[in-house]
């Protein structure tokens, strides 16, 4: 029973950071009319959308690495099964740093990420399930069973939750279909419609996923044409203010059951923000491979 909860638990983490890895896209604090924009008129600071892939990846990229941080808010549907979440992140590769709270199938989940170590707060069933009698389990990626490696995919997800990641997707295998200028909850912004082409580049799309697994999905995505459909609106400094993606494409050529579907949405805001996570009091963690010693 303590490892089935276990399992689940674990699952919950690599679901949810996986949905963040995917579920960011970048900006730049460069002043509007760089990378060969030029600028609009309307007096709103908002630059014309760019139109090619790799200067608005390159353009983006330099934001993230001053800005580095932002609080976010994220939507996600899964073969019919939703999910919300909403938190801060410090992006900033090993030393990243995250908040979140997660909700899906009617409970709450809180993860935290500093230090290079994870934290997750079990629902209150599930921890007496455990019976450690401690609400949070942490660990740090590294172990040779298959449960921590799947855990340990997580870290690397946690990387690729830096914005500039999918923009280096978009970079490497993507193309701008089409751009316009809109206003998004009261704010001018550039609206991209692009397109990611998996088989310009398969390492772009596996790179979170367990060394051993890699080889496999690259055999399974071999000769696919499989396209990635995703929106970004971007402010005036091409920093974002909400991205939506829908990965079922890929997962349909994974072979993944059930994830013909699998679409998201990202919003973003106060960019630049400080972003301050705190390990939970020391009594109340759990360390994941004691209780996996212990399990059964």
């Amino acid at each position: 029973m303590r490892k089935t909860t276990l399992v689940a638990a674990g699952a919950a983490l690599v679901l949810t950071l996986t949905a963040c890895s995917g579920n960011a896209a970048t900006g730049t604090a460069q002043p509007a009319g760089a990378n060969g924009q030029s600028q609009a008129d309307g007096g709103s600071g908002l630059a014309s959308p760019f139109t090619d892939a790799i200067k608005l990846a390159s353009a983006s990229k330099q934001g993230t690495e001053k800005s580095k941080s932002a609080k976010f808010t994220m939507e996600s549907s899964v073969g019919g099964q939703s999910m919300t979440a909403s938190g801060a992140m410090s992006f900033d590769g090993a030393n990243t740093k995250m908040s979140m709270t997660s909700s899906a199938a009617g409970q709450e989940t809180e993860i935290r990420i500093l230090d290079g170590a994870f934290y997750i707060k079990m629902p209150a069933e599930q921890a007496k399930q455990l019976g450690s009698g401690k609400q949070w389990i942490k660990f740090a990626p590294g172990g040779d069973d298959p449960f921590s490696q799947m855990l340990g995919s997580s870290s690397q997800s946690a990387e690729q939750s830096d914005p500039s990641k999918i923009l280096d997707q978009v970079s490497k295998t993507g193309r701008i279909v089409s751009s316009d200028q809109t206003e998004l909850n009261g704010q001018k912004v550039n609206h991209y419609v692009v397109e990611m082409d998996v088989a310009k580049s398969v390492d772009e799309f596996t790179k979170s996923m367990p060394e051993a697994t890699r080889a496999k999905v690259a055999e399974t995505l071999k000769g696919k044409d499989v396209k990635i459909p995703a929106e970004f609106w971007l402010d005036k400094d091409n920093l974002p203010v909400q991205v939506t993606m829908d990965q079922g494409p890929l997962m349909q050529a994974m072979g993944v059951p059930g994830a013909d579907s699998s679409k998201f949405t990202m919003k973003y805001t106060d960019w630049g923000t400080q972003v301050d996570v705190v390990a939970p009091p020391a009594d109340q963690v759990a360390d994941l491979g004691e209780l996996l010693k212990g399990g059964r």
